[in-house]
């Protein structure tokens, strides 16, 4: 079994009327519900951008920036872990339709502790 994060960033939402988030909220709920009852939901969530990033060195340091890369982590997760690539992309395009957005898909290595 291989988990899988599955996400879009709070910009691919910008179509999304105010009015029509209350359904789309509950459509991608419906998923999620869906995907604890296969019993191949890990956890998610979406990021508070309310709350900067800080950077923690390896000496410990808080540092008041975002790691290098350019790229921001924001919007919403979830993360699954099934057998196969064909199914988490299953699960992917529920989410994308429900979310009515776009979902990025991506494996976690294997970790062998994990």
């Amino acid at each position: 079994m291989t988990h899988y994060l599955i996400s879009f960033p709070s910009a691919a939402m910008r179509h999304v009327r105010d009015e029509e988030l209350p359904s789309v909220s509950e459509a991608a709920h419906a998923v999620v519900r869906a995907a604890k009852a296969a019993g191949v939901y890990v956890f998610g969530g979406g990021i508070d951008e309310r709350i900067a990033p800080v950077l923690i060195t390896a000496d410990g340091e808080q540092v008041k920036e975002s790691a290098a890369e350019p790229r921001r982590l924001d919007g919403g997760f979830c993360v699954l872990r099934v057998a196969t690539r064909a199914e988490a992309e299953a699960w992917a395009a529920r989410l994308a339709a429900a979310c009515r957005c776009p979902q990025e898909l991506r494996a976690f290595m294997f970790d062998p502790e994990s």
